[in-house]
């Protein structure tokens, strides 16, 4: 098995993953059938997803971190602000996901689950770091992982105020929370950054995702 054969496969699992998801949500049954209908075996799958959900909940996200890349491909991060690249790479994240939207109700529903939270922290941290790196920044101290759990902090909180009411009050909610982006440099004067505090906040957004409320938590960790 090479590894681009794995990676072809686990793409065609994820893909009939998603169409199974809305109906079977991210559970071990919908990873083996996902498998079944790629005309895997039993073993094949578990072999290419050991985790099975876990595992396919993450190429979710990273699928669509991808696809957040290929929209931004047509903006030059260099001609904007920081607030319009902020602005534009959360934009392209939550419109990457759209034609999704069925699954990711239930993939917000299962990061939720108690057993899954730190999954969920991880991948949205993931995301915040793609988007960070398009953007152009390169810091390697401690804004690294500063901007980073702000803004994992924005995406998950936007991306459960997009699926409760909609993508035009998710810009909105971006729009008010890029302040907290740009007061980075008062804020960590003011704050040490607590990797539970941060982990707690995307808890919260993922729980209000899965009951379908639009959350608006403080993810700045202010004393």
């Amino acid at each position: 098995m090479t590894n681009d054969w794995a990676a072809d496969a686990e793409q065609q699992i994820l893909a009939q993953a998603i169409k199974l998801a809305p109906r079977e949500g991210w559970t071990a049954r919908m990873a083996r059938l996902a498998g079944q209908a790629c005309g895997f075996s039993e073993g094949e799958t578990e072999l290419l997803v050991p985790h099975g959900p876990a595992d396919l909940a993450a190429l979710f996200s990273r699928r669509h971190d991808a696809r957040a890349l290929v929209l931004l491909e047509a903006v030059d991060p260099e001609a904007l602000k920081i607030r319009e690249r902020i602005r534009c790479a959360v934009e392209a994240r939550l419109d990457a996901g759209a034609a999704d939207e069925p699954a990711t109700r239930r993939w917000a529903g299962y990061l939720a689950l108690p057993l899954n939270l730190a999954l969920g922290a991880r991948l949205a941290w993931e995301s915040a770091d793609v988007l960070w790196r398009w953007a152009g920044d390169a810091a390697t101290d401690e804004n690294h992982y500063t901007k980073r759990a702000i803004l994992a902090g924005i995406l998950t909180s936007a991306l459960a105020i997009r699926i409760a009411e909609g993508r035009g009050e998710a810009l909105r909610y971006v729009d008010r929370r890029i302040d907290d982006v740009m007061r980075f440099e008062k804020w960590k004067a003011t704050t040490t950054f607590r990797p539970s505090a941060f982990v707690t906040g995307v808890a919260q957004a993922l729980g209000k995702m899965r009951y379908r409320t639009a959350p608006k938590p403080d993810f700045t960790d202010a004393p």
